[in-house]
């Protein structure tokens, strides 16, 4: 990379590393390869926040969130997790009909057994 555009992305870091070419260099390297993992790892980490957000709404309503999610795959409900998520957080009653949707599956399941 040129100079320019090297001390151009270490704008703002700390001590020599904004402005000695070759420290810049290294710690503008480094934090391109953090930039590229983590734009990975936050995909991975929202989906882990939405199970715990649907988790905790239905464990309010006594049902667990692998039984939830298996309850309204049999009833062919497909919503994705973020959605849900939302509907956990901003619209109780909605997601509480969600979860006797997916309640009333699994009773049909238990019968036939």
């Amino acid at each position: 990379m040129h100079k320019d555009k090297v001390l151009e992305l270490a704008k703002g870091f700390r001590g020599r590393a904004k402005n000695c070419i070759r420290i810049a260099r290294q710690r503008v390297e480094k934090a391109l390869q953090y930039a590229y993992r983590d734009r990975r790892n936050k995909k991975r980490d929202m989906r882990g926040l939405w199970i715990q957000r649907i988790s905790a709404g239905t464990r309010l309503h006594g049902v667990k969130y692998g039984q939830f999610m298996h309850g309204l795959s049999r009833e062919n409900v497909q919503l994705n997790r973020k959605v849900l998520s939302e509907i956990a957080m901003h619209e109780p009653y909605t997601f509480r009909s969600l979860v006797e949707i997916a309640q009333k599956s699994l009773q049909t399941l238990g019968m036939r057994r």
